[in-house]
């Protein structure tokens, strides 16, 4: 699997994965750029953009719950260090919550975006070159 379908694969992977949903889209990552390494910028921008996309849905479904609710810890963290905790977005489990949680506490759009494609690139850039070696 490689090209276009390669890519459209770890999109939709990488999308599905910034969810409460499992994905592996480290593992196909890893899979596509060991088979083609020409690959390996298209498909780190692929894969960011996916699970950026991915992590803005939870914080879109964050701002839609109304602000009555006691904080939870993950809440009482972002609310402390703002939008650039949304750098562990990438972490499993308690990414979701911090996604979610910047929506609920009306982080701004662009920052939160910001924040979480930078998180989440990261992760991909070292998948990606862990590949190549």
């Amino acid at each position: 699997m490689d090209g276009p379908v390669g890519l459209g694969a770890l999109f939709l992977s990488s999308f599905v994965s910034a969810t409460l949903l499992p994905g592996g889209s480290e593992l196909l990552l890893f899979a596509l750029v060991s088979q083609s390494p020409v690959l390996l910028w298209p498909a780190l921008v692929v894969a960011t953009l996916g699970n950026t996309l991915g992590g803005l849905s939870s914080y879109l479904l964050g701002r839609l719950v109304p602000q009555r609710k006691v904080p939870a810890r993950q809440v009482v963290w972002l609310r402390r260090f703002g939008a650039p905790l949304l750098l562990l977005s990438w972490a499993p489990l308690v990414g979701d919550a911090l996604c979610a949680a910047a929506g609920w506490l009306r982080v701004g759009p662009a920052k939160a975006t910001l924040y979480l494609a930078a998180g989440k690139g990261l992760r991909y850039v070292v998948v990606g070159y862990a590949a190549l070696t």
